[in-house]
């Protein structure tokens, strides 16, 4: 197939792409780098530009005969998108309709979006599956479940069919260390507390230890990146075999504390990494976990690479790689 994926030199576009190319498909990027790096597309068809671009999206539509669509390219920061919700709206939710727009011009009828947990807001229980009520408490979250809307109604005027794929934490990098989680300003805790181990950060802060779990931090589901492409590209399959219209939670079904990983990235890299201790942030729930296992039944996906040692030995041979360049 020919996959457009905008957003593809972006963390998780990029480790997209290289899976796409893997499995034989053909893949052209759209990107405006405004996080992603040009380095992460290699020699592939690249767009740099915004994706609400006419001109170009029409120059892509008729140049590559495009089957199908992944889009990587929202705006992600919860407090950025409290400060600025008309960035989020515009980019998230404006410029994602028109790209839908030319899809229809072009009859292109299968997209994949990348979709956020944020979308549940605070949960009212745990595990969350597909049915929890989706209230959520900030911008980022609303425009992505803004799409979600749109593109039910997109399907039942126009026949556009769409899987929404919604993250928890998306963690770790190409083993190979091809590609991995390189955004300015960084603000995931696994990177962050990696750089910590690293020495280019001099500690890292933890925002809580009073909530009601077992050691008193955080407990959030990680996600290998590859695993999540790896749900991507079973769902461009469903899609390809004329499956309905479908959202999928996608996670471990695992919680790690913020304590756990940091001490789990103190056996993986053998540095002491230095914790300060703050109090708690507005709005962080004590514990967010996936029941990804609709997305395991329906797209027979299976997480290969959810040990968190795993995740965080990845993204610490990414960390090496980043100093390297830096210290270069």
């Amino acid at each position: 197939m020919n996959i457009l994926v905008i957003g593809g030199a972006g963390y998780i576009g990029s480790h997209m792409t290289l899976q796409l190319v893997q499995s034989g498909h053909q893949v052209i990027v759209l990107d405006n780098l405004y996080s992603g790096q040009a380095a992460a597309v290699g020699s592939l068809p690249f767009y740099e530009a915004d994706m609400a671009d006419i001109a170009v999206l029409d120059q892509i539509f008729q140049n590559h005969d495009i089957d199908a669509v992944m889009h990587f390219a929202g705006y992600i920061e919860v407090a950025e998108s409290v400060s600025d919700p008309a960035k989020y709206y515009q980019n998230n939710v404006v410029k994602t309709q028109q790209v839908l727009d030319t899809m229809c011009r072009y009859k292109v009828k299968q997209f994949i979006f990348s979709s956020t947990a944020a979308i549940f807001g605070n949960p009212s229980y745990t595990p969350i599956d597909e049915t929890h009520p989706k209230q959520p408490v900030n911008p980022y979250g609303r425009s992505k479940l803004m799409v979600e809307q749109i593109l039910a109604d997109y399907e039942n005027a126009y026949g556009l069919r769409s899987v929404c794929l919604r993250y928890f934490n998306a963690a770790g990098a190409d083993p190979l260390g091809r590609v991995g989680e390189c955004h300015q300003p960084e603000t995931h805790l696994i990177p962050l507390v990696l750089q910590a181990a690293s020495g280019r950060r001099q500690s890292i802060s933890v925002f809580g230890v009073d909530y009601d779990t077992e050691d008193g931090s955080c407990v959030r589901d990680y996600i290998h990146v590859n695993d999540l492409c790896s749900a991507h590209s079973n769902a461009l399959h469903y899609l390809a075999e004329g499956g309905a219209s479908s959202a999928f939670n996608l996670g471990n079904g695992a919680g790690f504390s913020v304590l756990e990983i940091i001490q789990a990235a103190e056996r993986v890299t053998g540095k002491a990494i230095k914790l300060i201790k703050e109090t708690r942030r507005a709005g962080d729930p004590a514990i967010l976990i996936a029941d990804a296992s609709l997305a395991k039944e329906v797209l027979t996906w299976q997480p290969q690479r959810a040990a968190l040692e795993d995740i965080i030995a990845d993204a610490w041979a990414w960390e090496q790689i980043l100093c390297a360049t830096h210290a270069g």
